[in-house]
């Protein structure tokens, strides 16, 4: 019997509400204690990487792996979630393609910001305008009711495009603003979504009360989030304090100094064990680093058409 098979058209036509609550299913899970999620594995070679990430969802009952190289890109270039039957080992299937791995960081971001940020936040600021900030602003659509977002990246018309793009996917009003600075001010939901190895923004610029999630560098001598934004939060959260802690065995150690000490899982504000936000004026930020286990989730609710 052949396997089922989703690729990048089958998984981006996924409604962005499932795919939240997708990610929701699985930080419940990892606070339960269900969730096996650990850091990720390399294999190295002279060109670059084959990366591993593997998990099991024993709530759901399903465990398998996702793969990728870092060797280059185009279309002979792809990544594969495997998923199987973590009690009968039965295959399920998979998804081939890039697909899975950003709708499932875009649904972490919209887990976070939906226990994290203001309840009442409708504006959102985005720096970056690639694939991830995509993924990011159309979640915090599906948590919030946004009513207008602003984004900056230096190329005019890649920030053009991507708000002509999000415009029609969300049906919120955004907006390409010429500088980082007007993309920031007084935003309730700040994303940053670059590729930049030093501060994106001014933590002045920060409306009282704001969320920050950063998924760009965040190595201790590259990150693109300003480190004074992160001495003033009030709460610091993270998908998986245990892939922050393999930080320099992935390449550098973390940019905050003692992670442990200063930050909370997400999963732990999820289940209500942690507190996120807990006035108005609370300054919140989340670091996505990736929760092993959460690709294969997100491949098994596809797969099976059950959240």
């Amino acid at each position: 019997m052949s396997a089922p098979t989703l690729t990048d058209g089958d998984v981006f036509a996924a409604d962005t509400e499932r795919v939240v609550a997708a990610m929701e299913s699985a930080f419940r899970e990892h606070a339960a204690g269900t969730l096996v999620a650990p850091p990720r594995w390399s294999l190295d070679v002279p060109a670059g990487e084959l990366v591993f990430t593997a998990g099991a969802a024993l709530g759901r009952g399903a465990m398998g792996f996702r793969v990728y190289e870092t060797l280059g890109t185009g279309d002979d270039h792809t990544q594969l979630v495997a998923v199987f039957d973590s009690e009968s080992g039965a295959y399920r299937g998979q998804c081939v393609g890039h697909a899975v791995g950003l709708l499932r960081t875009g649904g972490i971001g919209g887990v976070a910001i939906d226990h994290l940020a203001p309840r009442d936040a409708s504006t959102v600021g985005v720096l970056g305008s690639g694939a991830q900030a995509r993924s990011q602003l159309e979640a915090a659509c599906a948590v919030r009711d946004v009513e207008a977002a602003l984004v900056y990246s230096p190329t005019r018309e890649h920030r053009e495009s991507f708000a002509a793009t999000l415009r029609e996917s969300t049906g919120v009003p955004v907006e390409a603003v010429e500088s980082a600075e007007a993309a920031v001010r007084d935003c309730e939901v700040l994303v940053c979504a670059t590729d930049s190895d030093s501060p994106v923004f001014d933590p002045e610029w920060l409306a009282p009360g704001a969320h920050v999630t950063t998924l760009g560098p965040k190595f201790a001598g590259a990150h693109e989030l300003p480190l004074a934004m992160a001495e003033a939060a009030d709460c610091i959260a993270t998908d998986s304090l245990a892939q922050v802690e393999g930080y320099a065995e992935y390449r550098d150690p973390f940019f905050l100094d003692s992670p442990r000490d200063e930050m909370v899982e997400l999963s732990a504000v999820v289940a209500g064990d942690e507190v996120g936000r807990e006035s108005d004026d609370d300054l919140t930020l989340f670091c996505s680093v990736g929760l092993a286990g959460t690709e294969v989730v997100l491949a098994d609710a596809l797969l099976s058409g059950r959240e």
